[in-house]
């Protein structure tokens, strides 16, 4: 008997020919050279190298960006490649979502046409890769609040301050450090690797997303050329947009992850015997497996019509906070109901429910908690801001 396919409402009659080739050709990349190979990284909490060059040879990053090299892509493609990844492996999810959407995007976004063509055509080979740093030891959900420092000396700008949670921060060849300038606005500055002051560290004990790196970053006297500030990257607002830009990704990589354990969960149950029969064949089981698929389907439709939205330049960031809010808790429970229908299984990484439960953990948390998610979408319905402390005026 074949297994049946999570796509229980067919919403592969909603997309387009080449979104499903993009999906197809991501999933057959991740089956050969991700899934085979990512358990023996994520346990050595090593970042694995060797699949960059693979990546790039798919022609995916910088994904919706057109021009450059980059493939130009429609967000519903942009988000089936997150979900594809994420399915595989979190970590490389994720080394993917901060190259191709935030480090990349800001420049998309914010630099001038001269630092569009001089960063993105190479990170769009991957030959250079990029990093995004916004968050700080003391200021992750109120990143608004952020102490970096920069001022203007001649033809340079100096950086001093510290970032953590840093994705890509010790291997990347272009860190975007976002800075408050001597006027309090905050602008983004490329820094290229090994401009002297600037020290990043592996962050290590991670009891998630092992096989990426995140890194402790200390910005001393960091200087860098004029030119290498972002020409439209004003205020904090303009960080905003970056991010209310690349967030509904993240609600697809959080659909990839919920998606990978309800198949895996339902293979186990299938095989598995116990008392005389499959699992699968109990109430309990099967009671759980219903339930799973019932919101990967809602999760899927939610995904699909946001990023409809986003091609028709009309996702709000409170659309994408409401899809992040969801899809990270509902995958979580997900994840959660998978690990137990594995039993003693599911706390073994050969197994994979594992690594995605633990990983899972961290995709709650980042790019905006439930909370501030959750408050974020408050604001929109009701006009009214409970976010406590908030500095409006802060640019």
């Amino acid at each position: 008997m074949s297994e049946p396919s999570p796509d229980f409402y067919d919403l592969e009659e909603l997309l387009e020919p080449e979104e499903i080739e993009i999906r197809d050709r991501v999933r057959a990349f991740c089956e050969k050279e991700v899934t085979p190979r990512i358990n023996d990284y994520w346990e050595r909490a090593e970042f694995p190298f060797e699949l960059v060059p693979k990546l790039a040879e798919l022609g995916i990053a910088g994904g919706t960006i057109e021009g450059y090299g980059c493939p130009g892509m429609s967000n519903v493609s942009a988000g089936l490649v997150a979900a594809e990844l994420a399915r595989a492996d979190g970590s490389v999810g994720t080394f993917n979502g901060v190259h191709s959407f935030l480090a990349m995007q800001s420049i998309a976004m914010l630099g001038d046409e001269e630092q569009r063509e001089r960063w993105l055509p190479a990170m769009a080979r991957l030959e250079k890769v990029g990093a995004f740093g916004l968050t700080e030891p003391a200021h992750g959900s109120d990143a608004v609040g952020l102490e970096t420092f920069v001022r203007r000396d001649g033809d340079s700008y100096v950086l001093n301050g510290q970032k953590k949670w840093i994705g890509n921060g010790t291997i990347a060849d272009h860190v975007l450090i976002w800075a408050r300038g001597e006027d309090g606005a905050v602008g983004g500055y490329v820094v290229d690797k090994g401009t002297p002051g600037y020290e990043a560290r592996v962050m290590t004990g991670k009891t998630a997303l092992r096989a990426v790196w995140q890194a402790e970053i200390t910005l001393s006297d960091v200087r860098v050329p004029a030119e290498n500030r972002l020409a439209n990257c004003h205020s904090f607002k303009d960080v905003s947009q970056v991010l209310d830009r690349t967030r509904y990704t993240v609600a697809w990589r959080a659909l990839g992850l919920a998606t990978a354990s309800y198949e895996l969960a339902l293979a186990h149950a299938l095989r598995r015997e116990q008392f005389g029969q499959p699992i699968a064949g109990y109430q309990l089981v099967q009671d759980k497996l219903a339930r799973m698929l019932a919101e990967i389907t809602a999760m899927q439709l939610m995904c699909w019509r946001l990023s409809k939205l986003a091609d028709a330049g009309r996702m709000t960031a409170a659309m994408a906070s409401l899809a992040k809010m969801n899809h990270a808790a509902k995958a979580r429970a997900i994840v959660a109901d998978a690990r137990d229908i594995l039993g003693g299984d599911g706390i073994l990484i050969d197994h994979h429910v594992a690594r995605h439960h633990a990983d899972m953990e961290a995709v709650f948390t980042f790019e905006g908690t439930d909370s501030v998610q959750a408050l974020i979408v408050g604001r929109e319905i009701t006009g009214l801001s409970a976010i406590s402390g908030r500095r409006s005026e802060r640019r």
